[in-house]
Protein backbone atom coordinates (compact mmCIF):
# COMPACT_ATOMS: atom_id res chain seq x y z
CA UNK A 1 0.00 0.00 0.00
CA UNK A 2 1.38 3.41 -0.95
CA UNK A 3 2.46 6.32 1.84
CA UNK A 4 -0.53 8.37 0.68
CA UNK A 5 -3.19 5.80 1.25
CA UNK A 6 -1.50 5.15 4.74
CA UNK A 7 -1.92 9.03 5.61
CA UNK A 8 -5.58 9.09 5.04
CA UNK A 9 -6.11 5.80 6.78
CA UNK A 10 -3.87 6.95 9.63
CA UNK A 11 -5.51 9.81 9.99
CA UNK A 12 -9.10 8.17 9.93
CA UNK A 13 -8.15 6.11 12.57
CA UNK A 14 -6.31 8.47 14.77
CA UNK A 15 -9.79 10.92 14.18
CA UNK A 16 -12.51 7.24 15.45
CA UNK A 17 -10.13 6.53 18.57
CA UNK A 18 -10.28 9.78 19.70
CA UNK A 19 -14.04 9.88 19.03
CA UNK A 20 -14.13 12.94 16.74
CA UNK A 21 -16.32 13.02 14.40
CA UNK A 22 -15.44 14.39 10.45
CA UNK A 23 -17.64 17.43 10.85
CA UNK A 24 -15.54 18.82 14.19
CA UNK A 25 -11.98 17.94 12.36
CA UNK A 26 -12.87 19.72 9.36
CA UNK A 27 -13.93 22.60 11.64
CA UNK A 28 -10.42 22.51 13.53
CA UNK A 29 -8.62 22.53 10.55
CA UNK A 30 -10.62 25.11 8.09
CA UNK A 31 -11.57 22.81 6.37
CA UNK A 32 -15.13 21.59 4.60
CA UNK A 33 -16.49 17.79 5.10
CA UNK A 34 -15.99 17.20 1.57
CA UNK A 35 -12.44 17.97 1.39
CA UNK A 36 -11.71 16.18 4.89
CA UNK A 37 -13.52 13.34 3.69
CA UNK A 38 -11.53 12.88 0.46
CA UNK A 39 -8.38 13.06 2.11
CA UNK A 40 -9.20 10.15 4.41
CA UNK A 41 -10.55 8.46 1.52
CA UNK A 42 -7.38 9.34 -0.37
CA UNK A 43 -9.36 10.53 -3.34
CA UNK A 44 -7.25 14.50 -2.67
CA UNK A 45 -3.90 14.26 -1.69
CA UNK A 46 -3.09 17.07 1.85
CA UNK A 47 -0.18 19.53 1.12
CA UNK A 48 1.97 19.30 3.80
CA UNK A 49 0.62 22.60 5.60
CA UNK A 50 -2.52 20.66 5.79
CA UNK A 51 -1.34 17.30 7.00
CA UNK A 52 0.31 19.77 9.85
CA UNK A 53 -2.94 21.49 10.65
CA UNK A 54 -4.66 17.78 10.79
CA UNK A 55 -2.17 16.52 12.85
CA UNK A 56 -2.13 19.80 15.34
CA UNK A 57 -6.10 19.37 15.12
CA UNK A 58 -5.76 15.50 16.15
CA UNK A 59 -2.62 16.33 18.98
CA UNK A 60 -0.22 14.57 17.35
CA UNK A 61 3.21 15.18 15.36
CA UNK A 62 3.38 15.35 12.06
CA UNK A 63 5.40 12.60 11.96
CA UNK A 64 2.72 10.28 13.12
CA UNK A 65 1.42 10.03 9.67
CA UNK A 66 4.61 9.22 8.37
CA UNK A 67 5.68 6.72 11.03
CA UNK A 68 6.69 3.21 10.54
CA UNK A 69 8.51 2.55 13.54
CA UNK A 70 8.96 3.79 17.06
CA UNK A 71 12.75 4.11 16.98
CA UNK A 72 14.13 5.62 20.84
CA UNK A 73 17.77 5.58 20.21
CA UNK A 74 19.34 7.45 17.13
CA UNK A 75 18.33 7.12 13.46
CA UNK A 76 20.89 7.06 10.30
CA UNK A 77 20.21 7.42 7.14
CA UNK A 78 22.37 5.60 4.90
CA UNK A 79 23.03 6.91 1.30
CA UNK A 80 20.97 4.97 -1.01
CA UNK A 81 18.22 3.24 1.95
CA UNK A 82 16.00 6.57 1.77
CA UNK A 83 12.75 5.22 2.31
CA UNK A 84 9.78 5.26 0.13
CA UNK A 85 8.91 8.39 -1.18
CA UNK A 86 5.68 10.42 -0.31
CA UNK A 87 4.12 12.82 -3.00
CA UNK A 88 2.11 15.49 -1.60
CA UNK A 89 -0.17 18.40 -3.26
CA UNK A 90 1.33 21.57 -3.63
CA UNK A 91 -2.14 23.55 -4.28
CA UNK A 92 -4.85 23.41 -1.88
CA UNK A 93 -7.37 21.84 -4.37
CA UNK A 94 -5.75 19.50 -7.29
CA UNK A 95 -3.64 16.60 -6.42
CA UNK A 96 -0.29 18.02 -8.51
CA UNK A 97 2.44 15.26 -7.72
CA UNK A 98 5.34 17.91 -8.40
CA UNK A 99 6.79 17.45 -4.79
CA UNK A 100 8.31 14.02 -3.99
CA UNK A 101 9.21 13.70 0.16
CA UNK A 102 11.66 11.27 1.15
CA UNK A 103 11.55 10.83 4.65
CA UNK A 104 14.89 10.87 6.31
CA UNK A 105 13.90 10.53 10.35
CA UNK A 106 10.62 8.23 9.56
CA UNK A 107 11.98 5.70 12.51
CA UNK A 108 12.70 8.15 15.12
CA UNK A 109 9.97 8.47 17.70
CA UNK A 110 9.09 11.55 19.03
CA UNK A 111 10.84 13.76 16.83
CA UNK A 112 9.68 17.56 16.84
CA UNK A 113 11.65 18.22 13.26
CA UNK A 114 10.58 15.93 9.75
CA UNK A 115 13.71 16.10 8.10
CA UNK A 116 13.18 15.22 3.98
CA UNK A 117 14.84 14.59 0.92
CA UNK A 118 12.69 16.50 -1.58
CA UNK A 119 12.45 16.29 -5.40
CA UNK A 120 10.63 19.14 -7.25
CA UNK A 121 9.56 18.58 -10.58
CA UNK A 122 8.96 22.00 -12.92
CA UNK A 123 5.01 23.18 -12.88
CA UNK A 124 3.25 23.88 -15.58
CA UNK A 125 1.62 26.62 -14.23
CA UNK A 126 2.61 29.83 -12.22
CA UNK A 127 -0.15 30.80 -10.52
CA UNK A 128 0.90 29.07 -7.30
CA UNK A 129 -1.11 29.23 -3.96
CA UNK A 130 0.68 29.86 -0.91
CA UNK A 131 -0.15 27.88 1.93
CA UNK A 132 1.57 28.25 5.93
CA UNK A 133 1.43 26.50 8.66
CA UNK A 134 2.84 26.70 12.31
CA UNK A 135 6.59 26.68 12.42
CA UNK A 136 9.50 26.86 10.56
CA UNK A 137 11.22 25.61 7.74
CA UNK A 138 15.06 25.02 6.79
CA UNK A 139 15.76 24.46 2.86
CA UNK A 140 19.15 23.69 1.65
CA UNK A 141 19.39 23.36 -1.99
CA UNK A 142 21.29 20.14 -3.39
CA UNK A 143 21.05 20.65 -6.75
CA UNK A 144 19.07 22.63 -9.46
CA UNK A 145 17.25 26.04 -8.76
CA UNK A 146 14.09 26.57 -6.76
CA UNK A 147 11.46 29.77 -5.97
CA UNK A 148 10.47 30.49 -2.85
CA UNK A 149 7.09 32.72 -2.78
CA UNK A 150 7.27 34.21 0.81
CA UNK A 151 4.63 36.74 2.02
CA UNK A 152 5.08 39.30 -1.24
CA UNK A 153 8.36 38.56 -1.38
CA UNK A 154 10.12 36.06 -4.04
CA UNK A 155 13.82 33.75 -3.27
CA UNK A 156 15.64 32.28 -5.87
CA UNK A 157 18.17 30.23 -4.50
CA UNK A 158 20.80 27.78 -6.47
CA UNK A 159 22.91 24.80 -5.06
CA UNK A 160 24.57 25.51 -2.05
CA UNK A 161 21.96 28.03 -1.22
CA UNK A 162 19.96 28.01 2.13
CA UNK A 163 16.85 29.88 3.68
CA UNK A 164 15.07 29.30 7.34
CA UNK A 165 11.77 31.24 7.61
CA UNK A 166 8.67 31.48 9.48
CA UNK A 167 5.95 28.57 8.10
CA UNK A 168 3.26 30.99 9.86
CA UNK A 169 3.95 33.17 6.66
CA UNK A 170 2.03 32.30 3.47
CA UNK A 171 4.82 30.17 1.06
CA UNK A 172 4.99 28.50 -1.79
CA UNK A 173 8.37 26.23 -2.92
CA UNK A 174 8.98 25.06 -7.05
CA UNK A 175 11.05 24.95 -9.29
CA UNK A 176 12.55 28.19 -10.86
CA UNK A 177 11.95 26.87 -14.02
CA UNK A 178 11.88 23.93 -16.50
CA UNK A 179 14.53 21.73 -14.27
CA UNK A 180 13.89 19.51 -11.69
CA UNK A 181 15.85 19.90 -8.04
CA UNK A 182 16.47 18.81 -4.98
CA UNK A 183 16.72 20.29 -1.71
CA UNK A 184 17.23 19.01 1.95
CA UNK A 185 14.46 20.41 3.79
CA UNK A 186 13.88 20.15 7.48
CA UNK A 187 10.62 21.48 9.10
CA UNK A 188 9.59 22.32 12.79
CA UNK A 189 6.00 21.88 13.23
CA UNK A 190 5.14 22.62 17.59
CA UNK A 191 3.35 19.62 18.87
Amino acid sequence: MSAIKNIGEKIMSIRQSRNISIEELADRCGFTVEMMSKIEENETIPSLGHLIKVARALGVRLGTFLDDMDQLGPVIARKGDIKEGTSFSNQNSHARLNLNFFPLASDKSGRHMEPFIVEINPSTSSDFNQSSHEGEEFIYVLSGEIEINYGKSVYNLSEGDSIYYDSVVDHHVHSANESPAKILAVVYAPF
